[in-house]
């Protein structure tokens, strides 16, 4: 079977049995999605879910998570993984968006992932979510399947996803 076709029978096979993917992360803007992607690295999104529930109810957007500050948000997070460098990583690019975009998430690749803490991956994320600019966020477990599928020889998930 060639590739073209492959890809083809993947994708109807996915349709059936996914016709709608919700995005899996709790969040109420472009913001709180931003930073739960953010949280979600190497967390699962049901622990993020759980302790973004009473962040976000205190900090929607830049102005209020920058004003809550890092020891507030590392509180919040503290369970998850990673937590110190994810609430400093927060509040910085908290306090960039605030200071730089007027309080609203940027929408480019290279905006986004100038950010503290804002990766290729979360950057696909939320410019696909958020914006709806076409894009396939690359994960290790999309990485591998696309390699035993037979789509990309790729040696990182940065090839991958360009094939």
């Amino acid at each position: 079977m060639k590739k073209v076709e492959r890809v083809k029978l993947i994708i109807k096979r996915l349709e059936e049995i996914y016709p709608y993917t919700p995005i899996p992360l709790d969040h109420h803007n472009n913001f709180t999605l931003l930073v739960a992607v953010a949280l979600s690295a190497q967390s699962t999104d049901k622990k993020v879910n759980e302790l973004t529930k009473d962040l976000f109810n205190v900090a929607k957007t830049p102005y209020k998570m920058y004003e809550l500050g890092e020891k507030k948000i590392y509180n919040y997070i503290k369970q998850l993984g990673l937590a110190k460098i994810k609430a400093k990583n927060i509040y910085n690019l908290s306090k960039i968006i605030f200071e730089k975009y007027n309080n609203i998430v940027p929408n480019s690749f290279i905006e986004l992932e100038s950010l503290p803490g804002v990766g290729h991956k979360t950057a696909s994320v939320v410019m696909s979510q958020a914006f709806g600019v076409p894009a396939f966020p690359v994960d290790t477990h999309i990485h591998r399947l696309s390699q035993r599928w037979g789509l990309t020889s790729g040696k990182s998930v940065r090839q991958t996803e360009e094939d």
